[in-house]
């Protein structure tokens, strides 16, 4: 854009200049001819005073003086001066008409002089082109200049107005950029016209607007699982009740099914509306022990809590974060006995943290799958599953394995934000 306005300013300025220094130079060139014109012909006047009064080489040495090649041409035919043909314009003039006329390579001015001994006297001045154009080269050399200096100057002026325009605009499209890539923090200065200035508010206003947006598709997620969960409850406490056992594990089985499927659609919901939600894995994880301190203490459970100094931000959203330690820490209390210790750990690491849970418990009785509903510890996995999807939206993973003491251990790598 800069280039294109100062394309447009060149050109407008060069056609501007253009209309008026061609007739300014044309001006300046018609009166330096006017007045090598006017100067050859009071030269002219002033040898023709001297014809008929002086004598012949008095005439002679005025006429070596002048400024230009001067001839005078006698009634008698001679000729004083410097030689010069006696063209068709020196016959004219002889019959007693001044003129001037147009000779190969410049201009002679011819002018009579009535009343010399024998009849009419013609004095010539002759005028070479360079004595007709004299300064016109430099005045010339310096209108151009001139232009050229108005031309940069209208050049400089517009890329000065462009780049105020320009800049506010790249601002507004790195801004925009941000926004597409899922950064809804990115806002901008308006800056610039009016007109970009009110560009630059309603953006922001746009980002303010989808934020908002998610923040209540986010409540409405969260609404929706606290809804959800109530009636599924009270259908698992319903088919507990039955009497017929095969009729209870059938309708437990499918309450189970529908509890991950509703607890998969809420993940995803949630996932979907806080891709680049960020927040501090130390302060969050902090906080969950803390709440399950209490229980710990009623159950005589020892647990300790390593913390990295100083805050770690990771991509996860601080409540997909509690969520995901509430499910690693409730696994623990639901399936390891009264009495058994666990550690929670978090730690830097390249790219991002490790957060790791270890209880020493049993354990995993069998090989650990992923997948929901196969924990192998006789629940439905989701636990696991949470921990899981929460770690794979940041970027990161989970990996199981035994811990220091046998028991299970369990380790989420959350990518950094």
């Amino acid at each position: 854009m800069r280039r294109w306005l100062a394309l447009l300013v060149a050109a407008t300025t060069s056609l501007v200049l253009i209309a008026l220094l061609v007739p300014l130079a044309l001006l300046v060139r018609t009166v330096a001819e006017s007045g090598a014109v006017s100067r050859a012909g009071s030269e002219a006047d002033s040898v023709a005073v001297a014809v008929g009064t002086v004598g012949t080489e008095a005439l002679r040495l005025t006429a070596e003086r002048a400024a230009h090649p001067v001839t005078v041409f006698l009634p008698d035919g001679r000729m004083i001066g410097a030689p010069a043909p006696r063209s068709a314009a020196v016959e004219l003039a002889a019959r007693g008409r001044s003129v001037t006329a147009a000779v190969p390579g410049g201009r002679e001015i011819l002018v009579a002089v009535q009343g010399a001994p024998g009849g009419t006297a013609v004095v010539r001045v002759y005028l070479a082109d360079a004595d007709l154009a004299q300064g016109v080269p430099r005045v010339w050399a310096g209108l151009a200049a001139l232009g050229l200096a108005l031309i940069g100057l209208g050049i400089g002026v517009a890329d000065r107005l462009a780049r105020a325009v320009i800049r506010p605009v790249s601002s507004l499209a790195r801004v925009s950029h941000r926004l597409a890539a899922g950064d809804l923090s990115a806002r901008t200065v308006p800056d610039g016209p009016p007109e970009v200035h009110a560009v630059g508010l309603a953006l922001n206003h746009l980002a303010e607007r989808i934020t908002g947006l998610l923040a209540e598709e986010r409540e409405n997620a969260a609404d929706l699982s606290h809804r959800l969960r109530t009636p599924l409850t009270g259908l698992r406490l319903e088919a507990e009740s039955l009497g017929d056992p095969e009729e209870a594990a059938r309708i437990e089985a499918r309450v189970d099914a529908l509890e991950r499927a509703v607890t998969s659609v809420i993940i995803e919901a949630r996932r979907r509306t806080q891709d680049q939600d960020r927040c501090d894995a130390a302060a969050v994880t902090e906080a969950r022990v803390a709440f399950w301190s209490v229980l710990a203490e009623d159950q005589s459970r020892r647990f300790t809590l390593q913390l990295a100094s100083g805050p770690l931000q990771v991509r996860v959203a601080a409540g997909d974060l509690a969520a995901c330690v509430d499910a690693l820490l409730g696994n623990v209390f639901a399936h390891t006995p009264e009495g058994v210790s666990f550690a929670v750990r978090l730690e830097p690491a390249r790219g991002g943290a490790l957060l790791t849970v270890a209880d020493s418990g049993p354990g995993f009785p069998t090989p650990a799958l992923l997948e929901r509903g196969e924990s192998g510890a006789g629940s439905t996995g989701l636990g696991l599953d949470i921990a899981r999807r929460t770690a794979e939206s940041s970027g990161g993973s989970l990996s199981l394995s035994a811990s220091e003491t046998g028991g299970a251990s369990v380790t989420l790598f959350l990518a950094e934000a």
